[in-house]
């Protein structure tokens, strides 16, 4: 992920502005970078390490989705429908 692409995710999921850090914005970017190594592994599928750190991510993700999830309901709904998480 490119800087342009970054700021566009960080622009799309901020709640304030000059906002960078908070969950949402955390959980967005680390949904993209999910989103790119599933991809890469798609065509590589012997890479270990890189799925090792697929699976690290998606540990992190869904520790700050339970973070949210605790300190507000709304929020998290919010993001899970605009990230297309839940089915």
């Amino acid at each position: 992920m490119d800087q342009s692409e970054r700021s566009a995710v960080i622009e799309r999921y901020k709640t304030h502005d000059g906002d960078s850090g908070s969950s949402e914005v955390q959980i967005a970017l680390l949904t993209a970078r999910i989103d790119e190594l599933t991809e890469h592994l798609r065509g590589h599928k012997h890479d270990h390490s890189s799925r090792r750190g697929l699976l690290k991510l998606v540990g992190q993700r869904r520790r700050l989705l339970n973070y949210l999830n605790s300190e507000n309901v709304n929020r998290y709904r919010d993001l899970i429908g605009k990230l297309d998480l839940r089915k």
